[in-house]
């Protein structure tokens, strides 16, 4: 997924990362390509750690619902499984400001656990969780009624590696705003 959105960028683009966590591997291949990276995540640890991994891209310490996002401010926007511990109201609303957040042609990139659940609890790297999220086809027509065109969408089974790791879906998919 993050191969096909590199291929896609234009020299320089300014890309949002979602919940960017350490920087690694998203931030720090997009700015290691010379894009304009925003990373973005709830966790002061995890921006501090970034900022110190990825120093070529800008990180803040923020819930993205309240950061103001200009109209058509990023070339693309990121979101690799961080709408999980969001609410499906939550995530709906989300993804409507990103892809307002995205210059018309923009590309939206998600990648979700494409499951029917509302507020289930789970454990995520070893902590309790409670997650929600939308089925596949559910969450493509969500984010088609956020005003982007799904381009491309890949399904695929991961096993965690830990010992209660079961075999979990996932989506990836690209969108571009219309």
């Amino acid at each position: 997924s993050l191969g096909r959105l590199l291929a896609d960028l234009a020299p320089a683009s300014r890309v949002l990362d979602v919940g960017s966590g350490t920087g690694r591997p998203t931030a720090q291949t997009l700015a290691g390509a010379g894009h304009r990276v925003l990373g973005v995540d709830v966790s002061p640890v995890m921006t501090g750690l970034a900022a110190r991994q990825v120093p070529e891209a800008e990180f803040r310490c923020a819930d993205v619902r309240d950061l103001d996002l200009a109209e058509g401010g990023f070339d693309a926007v990121c979101v690799y499984f961080s709408l999980l511990q969001m609410e499906r109201d939550e995530q709906r609303g989300l993804v409507e400001r990103l892809v307002r957040a995205l210059r018309p042609g923009g590309v939206l990139v998600v990648a979700t656990v494409p499951v029917d659940a509302e507020g289930v609890e789970a454990v995520f790297m070893g902590q309790p969780v409670r997650v929600s999220s939308f089925g596949a086809e559910e969450f493509a027509a969500l984010v088609t009624r956020a005003g982007a065109a799904v381009e491309w969408a890949h399904n695929a089974l991961f096993t965690p590696d830990h010992p209660a790791g079961s075999p979990e879906p996932h989506l990836f998919l690209h969108a571009r705003r219309v």
